[in-house]
């Protein structure tokens, strides 16, 4: 388990993050979330005891990073896939960390089959696509087989397959009890992958809670109507509550209403309803909910 208490850190007259608290648990896997700039990867860096906080602690397992005596058995990290030295094979990096860590031959091609590198495994690092970069910094974090994983960006630059297979491991990885952390900007695979999420705005935490419970919270839901009659219907359903967006003949988008009182309204008053359904809110829409103020940069068009 990873538990962070009021870590504060700071950059000069910046201010990275801000009196964070949270625990990471074991058996699921938590996505990390924010904006630009709201203090994702510093609180990452801090966890592994690459940066320092200013006040605060972060512990993994019960005690601070610094001091597991075999810390890539413990938490395996991918913060900076292109942290590797570019003359170097795949095969050589890992058989390098290998030999520091005291960790068998054995496993440097376990971790090389599972990540999909063999037939790359001896071509040198500086001549990888992003996507086999990113696969060769998951094997290094999954190397001494870790109880605590730790992944910033893992999907950045992967094709379609490998998006999905990063999904599938770190699935089956917090199934096996293991603790999983990891941020993605991409909301529609976090919104598959994750079962918990932490959203940090300008250094601060701004939600924490279990993913449904965030789309819940900080979306309405639509209701999809078609009709013969969409607009006779509207005109019944109009309230202050209520907004209707009218998307194409006969179609109506309604938030603010549930879809069986808009099916009663409509029997009640003899229209016809050729579809009535409710839409799933996306995790999207709520982030940008959530962190409509914690924008650092936005266009005007998002404006």
């Amino acid at each position: 388990m990873i538990t962070a208490t009021a870590l504060t850190k700071r950059y000069g007259a910046k201010t990275a993050v801000h009196d964070l608290s949270f625990e990471v648990r074991p058996g699921q896997v938590t996505g990390f979330l924010g904006p630009n700039g709201a203090g994702k990867s510093t609180t990452m860096r801090m966890i592994v005891g690459l940066d320092r906080p200013d006040t605060g602690s972060v512990t993994v397992g019960g005690k601070p990073y610094a001091e597991h005596r075999a810390p890539l058995h413990e938490v395996g990290a991918l913060l900076d896939a292109k942290a590797v030295h570019t003359g170097r094979t795949a095969e050589n990096h890992l058989l390098a960390m290998a030999a520091t860590h005291g960790i068998a031959k054995r496993r440097v091609h376990e971790v090389i089959e599972l990540t999909g590198l063999e037939s790359v495994a001896r071509k040198r690092v500086g001549g990888f696509s992003l996507g086999m970069g990113q696969r060769l910094g998951i094997a290094a974090a999954m190397l001494g087989d870790p109880s605590v994983l730790i992944l910033d960006e893992p999907v950045n630059g992967l094709d379609p397959e490998g998006v999905l297979w990063v999904r599938q491991l770190v699935r089956h990885l917090a199934g096996e009890g293991r603790t999983v952390f990891l941020s993605s900007h991409l909301m529609s695979e976090m919104a598959q992958t994750a079962d918990h999420l932490i959203v940090l705005g300008r250094g601060e935490i701004i939600a924490d809670a279990p993913v449904e419970e965030i789309i819940a919270a900080g979306t309405r839901q639509r209701v999809r109507v078609r009709s013969p009659h969409a607009s006779q219907l509207a005109e019944l359903l109009a309230a202050p509550d209520v907004v209707i967006i009218r998307s194409e003949a006969g179609l109506l988008e309604i938030t603010g209403l549930e879809a069986a009182g808009i099916g009663d309204l409509a029997a009640a008053n003899g229209l016809a309803i050729h579809e009535l359904t409710p839409q799933n809110a996306s995790l999207e829409e709520a982030y940008l909910a959530l962190t409509a103020d914690a924008v650092e940069y936005r266009t005007e068009a998002v404006r």
